[in-house]
Order: C-alpha cells, then structure tokens, then sequence
C-alpha cells in the first residue's frame, strides 16, 4: 500500500512539473513575440545619387631621373666630396679615384708623342738632305723616294700619338667623378681607400623635383577602369582620370596630388598586367626614389543606392538585406531577403548598390539579426 501511494505521488508530482514547464515556455514564447511585435525597426527608402569609389594600389616611387654613378677607370677612392641624402649640381664633383693605370697611361702616351716627334724631325732632316742630292743625280731618285715614304709614316706615327696623348689626357680627367644631372644623392656604399672598377656603383643621383610612382593593374581592371572614363583615344581617357592621393608607407596622407599620365603598351607575359605612372610634385623633397607606398585612385559612381553595411549579411557568399513591402492581406509591413550586388566605399561603412533594388525600395537598416522572411514587423522612416 506504501509503494503504491509512492507511485502516485511520483506521478503527480511529473504532471505539474510538466504542466508549469509548459506554461513558462508559453509565456516566454508570447513575451518574445510582444516583444518583437512591439519593437520599430527603422528603414530608408532609396534615391539614386553619385558615390565615389577609391581604388588602391602598391606602388614604387622613383626620381624622374635615376643617375647611376660608376668610375670610368679603376683604382682606388682616394676622397669623397659628398655625403648620402645631399643635394648636387650638375657636374659637382663626388668622388676622387686614385687611378695608377690611368697615370702610367697618361705618362706612356707623352714619351710615345716625344719619341714620335723626334723620328719626324729625323726623317724631315734625311729628306730635305737627300733632296739636293738626288736633283743633282748623285743619289737616285728612289732613295729620295725612300725617304719621302719615312717621312709620311713619320707624320702619321706623330698624328696618332697626338690622339693617344688626349686620350690618354681624357682618362686621367676622369679620376675625378662628377654628377651628370642635378638631384639627391643616395647611399654611398664605398669610401676611401675601397678599390672600385668600371662596373662599380659609387651612388645613385635622383632627380625628385617631380616623382614618378609605379604601379600596375591587369587588363581586366584596366579596361574596367577606361570604360568609365570620357574620349576617343586612350590618350584623352589618361587625361580624364580623376588626380590621384598618395599614401606614404607610414600611413600618412601624402599633401600633393598626383595625375597619371603613361599606360604601358607592353602586357606582362608571366603576370599579365600593365604598367602605370602616375606624377606627383615634390618640391620639397619630401618623397625619395625607392620609397613604397600605395595610391589611391577615385570613381565616381552614377545612379547608385548607398546604404550602411550594416543593413547588410551574408548568406552563401552572397550579400543579403531585407526590404520593407506591404502586405496585401492587411495592408502591414513585412520583410523580404533580398540579394544584392555591392561595392565597398572608402569609408568603411557604406556599400554602393550596383543591382537588386529599384527606386523608392524600403530597407531595414538596423536590427536585421532579429529579423527573417516575411516576418511582419513595426518601421519607421529614417
């Protein structure tokens, strides 16, 4: 009898758990729904406007003229003139190469015209001796003709150790290493007492006063960006290419804009893109050949939608928001995904709507993580 009402009171005890689980859940199911039902989501009808686009690439920026300096004679660096990041004239000197070559050369090519000068005055002497002779018929008129032809070799040895001399003269001159261009000179890998040669890079002289800054683009993001620009040539379109911002390695904001102006004719085989450059002033130097950087290149986009990303998720790699429609029973808001195509605006908040939306469209723009399909719900307008 004991078990039995043991039992039974097992059994009701279970029955009104159950029954108050039930009614709890019940509750909070309709206290989430009161809830939701009684919350307003705020939407934005859609105009078509003008948003801009920035495109950006690395880039490497280099002088409008890069002058590698190199010695024309080998030897030793006896004196450096200047120092890395100094600003030359054209034709200042930079470096002094203490050449022996050059200087036995030199010395060489002086005893070589004096030994050819003295075998001219010699053979200048036998024929104005043996001229008299010969009209005279006391020698014959063939070796006075021998004569003549030393003479003539004479002359000509002497022309060519004349030319050997200021040769000789010229590479000696060259001990003294100038700058071709005016500019910036670089860094300076050699100093005194460093043997250098011919094929040695002493520095590198950078002509800044306008800075040329590379980058590239494969020809699919080339023609997209040509197609969004006005003219008939591609010369016209390089015209109409919106001036360009550069962003310095340290993340600043570079103050002058720069304006591209070449297109490559030649396509990278192995990387199938095309080079650009683009024109930046630098009057004060600031920017340096070799430097890297990043430019950015605005696009105007016209008769777009533009709306907060966070209107927006994903949903198998696709962008999805929910547009605000009414319902044709009673006439109440009520939600519908809808799959978007959009590009990013520079600022990090916003999409450009490139397709899926029409004109005077409703959107949710805030609470979407709340939200599903054909979900009724309260808006209103932003």
């Amino acid at each position: 009898m004991s078990h039995k009402i043991k039992k039974n009171a097992y059994f009701i005890s279970s029955a009104l758990l159950i029954m108050l689980f039930s009614t709890a859940c019940g509750n909070r199911s309709k206290n989430d729904a009161n809830t939701l039902s009684a919350r307003v989501y705020p939407v934005q009808e859609l105009t078509k406007q003008t948003a801009v686009l920035e495109s950006v690439f690395p880039v490497t920026l280099r002088g409008e003229e890069d002058a590698e300096i190199k010695p024309r004679v080998n030897g030793y660096i006896d004196k450096v003139y200047i120092e890395e990041g100094a600003v030359v004239k054209k034709g200042q000197a930079l470096f002094s190469i203490n050449s022996p070559t050059s200087e036995h050369d030199l010395a060489s090519a002086k005893a070589a015209l004096e030994s050819a000068n003295a075998n001219l005055n010699t053979a200048r002497l036998n024929v104005e001796r043996i001229r008299p002779l010969a009209e005279k018929n006391i020698v014959s008129g063939v070796q006075l003709q021998t004569y003549e032809n030393a003479y003539s070799a004479a002359q000509a040895a002497y022309s060519e150790a004349e030319v050997a001399l200021k040769a000789a003269q010229a590479t000696s001159g060259w001990t003294t290493v100038s700058s071709p261009i005016d500019g910036i000179v670089g860094s300076i890998p050699y100093r005194s007492g460093n043997m250098v040669t011919n094929a040695t890079t002493l520095t590198t002289i950078s002509k800044t006063h306008t800075t040329y800054a590379y980058f590239s683009l494969n020809e699919k993001a080339l023609s997209s960006l040509l197609e969004t620009l006005e003219g008939e040539t591609q010369a016209e379109k390089i015209n109409n290419i919106p001036e360009a911002t550069l962003l310095l390695a340290d993340g600043s904001i570079y103050p002058e804009k720069g304006k591209i102006t070449a297109i490559s004719g030649i396509v990278n085989s192995q990387t199938g893109a095309v080079s650009l450059r683009a024109n930046f002033p630098n009057k004060n130097g600031a920017l340096r050949s070799g430097a890297s950087g990043r430019i950015s290149i605005p696009r105007e986009l016209d008769d777009v939608f533009v709306i907060p990303q966070k209107a927006t998720f994903t949903q198998q790699d696709k962008v999805v928001l929910y547009k605000v429609v009414k319902d044709s029973a009673n006439e109440n808001d009520s939600t519908v995904q809808t799959i978007i195509s959009v590009l990013p605006l520079p600022d990090g908040k916003h999409y450009a709507v490139t397709s899926g939306l029409s004109e005077g469209d409703r959107i949710v723009v805030d609470g979407i993580a709340t939200l599903a399909n054909a979900r009724k719900i309260k808006t209103a307008q932003q």
